[in-house]
């Protein structure tokens, strides 16, 4: 019901107990080599400890590997979790879904505008699960596919 358009995209966030992993399965890293060995594009997330932040960037907000969106683009975000609950809660875009293990939740978006939109995991479960930030960089589809 909640799907009315035919998306661009479909990135897949999944949460684990301290850190997310990201995959963009419409995309492979090994284009041009024999469909075995293709795999899609998959890497983790971690919160920046503060020691290492540089000038600018947010305390507890800012990731080393941030989601990257296009803009005027419609994304089917697909939500899982391995673990426990988490909840994906970027407020500046409208989204907050449930992500639940052995569940695959979903949310449409469509960023008009570019630039960096942080979020974090509003589901609080275990040790150190608070500090689990979402960084997405909406960039133009010129500068999203190269």
């Amino acid at each position: 019901m909640d799907e009315v358009i035919d998306p661009a995209i479909t990135p897949k966030a999944i949460g684990h107990q301290r850190y997310r992993s990201h995959e963009y399965p419409d995309y492979c890293n090994n284009v041009g080599a024999p469909a075995a060995a293709n795999e899609s594009i998959a890497y983790d997330s971690y919160m920046i400890p503060e020691a290492d932040l540089e000038a600018g960037q947010l305390r507890l907000l800012e990731v080393d590997n941030p989601t990257h969106s296009p803009t005027n683009t419609h994304v089917r975000l697909l939500i899982t979790s391995e673990d426990v609950p988490h909840r994906r809660t970027v407020p500046s875009l409208g989204v907050k879904v449930d992500a639940c293990p052995g569940r695959l939740n979903q949310a449409s978006l469509f960023i008009q505008r570019e630039g960096t939109y942080h979020g974090q995991c509003s589901e609080i479960r275990g040790v150190n699960h608070g500090f689990m930030p979402i960084c997405v960089k909406a960039v133009s589809l010129e500068d999203y596919i190269p």
